[in-house]
């Protein structure tokens, strides 16, 4: 059984992204689209798993890095996970820390 990111040490993540990025990458170039989303969707929450939840406030505003020059603002944190708007949205999203980058 694979062990979960949230147990993994922070060598095991950087392999595992690593390894990750490999399959991406030939995913990619076989034209494979459905599992070159999977395996960048794994990418994200592990890296999630490299960065300190405390560094993001609810109320603040992020740019989604699938999405230029959309913004996010944080209405709750949830482990990982940012819960908020998109910028002109009502609807409640929820998005790995590792999707957003500080304005």
């Amino acid at each position: 059984m694979e062990k979960r990111y949230s147990d993994m040490s922070e060598h095991e993540l950087h392999e595992e992204i690593s390894s990750l990025t490999e399959k991406a990458r030939k995913s990619e170039q076989l034209g494979i689209v459905n599992e070159l989303a999977v395996l960048e969707r794994k990418i994200a929450m592990a890296r999630c798993y490299l960065l300190d939840p405390s560094h993001y406030k609810p109320g603040e505003v992020y740019e989604l890095i699938n999405d230029p020059g959309r913004d996010f603002t944080i209405d709750y944190m949830n482990g990982v996970f940012a819960w908020g708007y998109r910028s002109g949205e009502n609807e409640l999203e929820a998005f790995p820390i590792s999707m957003l980058r500080s304005k």
